[in-house]
C-alpha cells in the first residue's frame, strides 16, 4: 500500500540532512513514535545509499523515504578558481591541501535512480529540482510516492506538472541548503506561514511544512496553515540517533545566531554564524557543488579540529531549542505540545 503523507499516525517527517546527521537509527526512532523517517542520498554513492536503505529495513518495518539531490549545471570554473585562490591561505595556516581543480558532478544520480527501481522504497523526495520526466514515470510504477522540495510557488508548479505527490515547502527559517530550483536563484524571504498560503493558491497536492519548526506551537500552527505534516531537521540534530558531531552539537547551544552563506557549497545555505562564514561569504561564487568539493578539505580538518569558527554547522532559527534524549521521545513531546497548543 502507497504510503499517504496525510495519514501518518504523527505528522512529523525527518528531514533528510545530508553529510552523517541523518541515520538508520534516526529513520528508525521517528518511524517508531509514529512519524515518518528519511535517508539522505547526497553526497553518497549509489551503493552507500543501498547499503543505509538496507540497514534501516534491518532496524525498521515501517515506511521509509530517501532524498536525493537533483544535478546542477556547472558553475563558473574562473569563478571557482578565484575562490581557491581566496582560500589559499586558510588551507595552508591549517596545512590543507586544496583540490587543483574542481568540476560539477551528478552525486551519482543515474545509478541512485537505477538502485531506487531495482529495489524500490516507499517514498523519494527531491531537493535542488526535479527528476526528468520519464524517470518520474517509473519510480510512480514502481510503486514510490514522490516528493518535490519547493521554495516558491513557480516551484510548486514545476513540481506538480512533473507528477509529484506531494510537496515540501520550506520556508527561509529552515536549517542547511535552501531547496532553490537554480543554483543561482536569489532565496525567498517569505516566511514559511505566507509561504505555505501562495504555495496553497497554485497547488491542492498535500503541503509539507519545513523551516523553524522547533516547538509545539510552531507545529501546531503549521498545520492549521494547510501542511499535513511537519518536517523537523534542526529539532532533531541533538538526537540521540543522529549523526551529529559533538562540536556541533554543542555549538546548537552556544551559539546565538544564524545566517545564510554560500562560503561552504556554493548554494545557499543557513548555518550558525561564525568567523570563516564572515571572512568568505561575500566572495564565494554560485556554483555547486564545485565549491562544496572545494571547501570539503578545510570543513573536515576544522572538524576533526572541533574548530567551530571554521566548521559549516547548519542550523535554522530555532535551534536554540533543539534538545538532547532519544528522537522518538523528542517527536513525542513536540506532537503533545502541538495537540496542546490547537492542532
Amino acid at each position: 500500500m502507497a504510503v499517504r503523507l496525510d495519514e501518518l499516525a504523527v505528522p512529523v517527517i525527518a528531514a533528510p540532512m545530508a553529510g552523517g546527521a541523518s541515520t538508520p537509527e534516526l529513520v528508525a526512532a521517528v518511524n517508531a513514535a509514529g512519524g515518518l523517517g528519511f535517508l539522505a542520498a547526497g553526497y553518497r554513492t549509489a551503493a552507500a545509499m543501498v547499503e543505509q536503505v538496507d540497514r534501516t529495513r534491518e532496524v525498521t518495518d515501517r515506511p521509509f523515504g530517501v532524498n536525493l539531490f537533483v544535478p546542477a549545471a556547472p558553475g563558473d570554473a574562473a569563478a571557482v578558481a578565484a575562490y581557491r585562490e581566496r582560500l589559499r591561505p586558510e588551507a595552508e595556516l591549517h596545512g590543507v591541501a586544496l583540490p587543483e581543480a574542481v568540476g560539477p558532478d551528478r552525486d551519482d544520480w543515474d545509478a541512485k535512480i537505477a538502485a531506487l527501481l531495482a529495489g524500490p522504497v516507499p517514498v523519494v523526495s527531491y531537493t535542488f529540482g526535479l527528476p526528468a520526466a520519464e524517470e518520474a514515470r517509473a519510480l510512480r510504477a514502481a510503486g514510490t510516492v514522490q516528493v518535490g522540495t519547493v521554495t516558491t510557488p513557480e516551484e510548486a508548479r514545476r513540481a506538480e506538472a512533473a507528477g509529484m505527490d506531494a510537496l515540501c515547502v520550506q520556508g527561509p527559517e529552515a536549517g542547511g541548503h535552501r531547496a532553490t530550483h537554480g543554483v543561482a536563484d536569489r532565496p525567498g524571504d517569505l516566511p514559511l506561514l505566507e509561504l505555505l498560503a501562495a504555495v496553497r493558491a497554485v497547488t491542492a497536492l498535500p503541503l509539507v511544512a519545513a523551516g523553524g519548526l522547533s516547538d509545539g506551537p510552531a507545529v501546531a500552527a503549521a498545520l492549521r496553515a494547510g501542511a499535513v505534516a511537519v518536517q523537523l531537521g534542526t529539532a532533531l540534530l541533538r538526537a540521540d540517533e543522529a549523526g551529529t558531531s559533538a562540536a556541533h552539537r554543542a555549538a546548537l547551544t552556544e551559539f546565538e545566531t544564524t545566517t545564510v552563506t554560500r562560503a561552504f557549497t556554493g548554494r545557499p545555505a543557513r548555518g550558525l554564524r561564525n568567523a570563516f562564514i564572515d571572512r568568505y561569504g561575500p566572495f564565494a561564487p554560485a556554483a555547486y557543488p564545485e565549491v562544496h568539493h572545494l571547501t570539503q578539505p578545510l570543513r573536515a580538518a576544522a572538524t576533526r579540529r572541533g574548530d567551530t569558527a571554521a566548521m559549516h554547522l547548519w542550523a535554522g532559527t530555532g535551534h536554540r531549542a533543539a534538545r538532547g534524549g532519544p528522537a522518538a521521545e523528542l517527536v513525542a513531546r513536540l506532537w503533545g505540545e502541538a495537540r496542546a497548543a490547537g492542532r
